[in-house]
């Protein structure tokens, strides 16, 4: 028998018994086996009550292990709507102060998709807008452009966290090179 590469697409580990379909519950032992047939490999999970009725059919491979819940997806250290609330909470509030903060907020929301910038708008002044839509609620945002030099984005943004709930970033200092053995004496010299 020779397979090709359709046989190999054999499904992931059951979350139910094939058998009964009884839930398998977070640590409880379970049976499992590969089969070949016409549609190709077949896995099939047993609970260990139903496995007594099935371990003797023929199979390519049969083993016990434990079911394990998959662990809870991590919580996001900035959610999305945290972002977007604080977002229109600023703009509303009109302090010429945040436009930094609210520049920020835009391109944190743009790289995660629910804002695409539309537009850049260069208004008589110099001032460039940047003209965003909220990609589910089709709203257009007019977010001024402070352009920011590089050595401003730090403050901006240990800002933006705090103002977010997080930890403020640790300031990036430097090490001093570290002195193997033989250079420390030749420098106590």
């Amino acid at each position: 028998m020779i397979a090709n590469n359709q046989d190999w697409d054999i499904r992931a580990r059951g979350e139910t018994c094939s058998a009964c379909g009884k839930p398998f519950a977070d640590q409880e032992e379970f049976h499992a086996r590969l089969t070949y047939g016409e549609e190709g490999y077949v896995r099939q999970d047993f609970c260990t009550t139903c496995w007594g009725g099935v371990q003797t059919e023929p199979s390519l491979s049969a083993w016990k292990s434990v079911f394990r819940l998959p662990p809870p997806p991590p919580e996001e250290p900035l959610k999305k709507e945290t972002v977007e609330s604080l977002l229109r909470k600023l703009m509303e509030n009109e302090d010429p102060a945040d436009l930094n903060t609210i520049y920020i907020l835009a391109v944190m929301l743009e790289r995660r998709r629910v804002f695409v910038e539309q537009d850049v708008q260069t208004r008589e002044d110099g001032t460039k807008i940047r003209v965003y839509e909220h990609r589910k609620t089709n709203e257009t945002f007019l977010i001024p452009d402070p352009e920011l030099k590089l050595s401003e984005l730090q403050h901006v943004q240990a800002e933006v966290v705090a103002r977010l709930g997080g930890d403020a970033p640790k300031p990036a200092t430097q090490e001093e090179p570290r002195m193997d053995t033989n250079e420390r004496e030749k420098d106590r010299e």
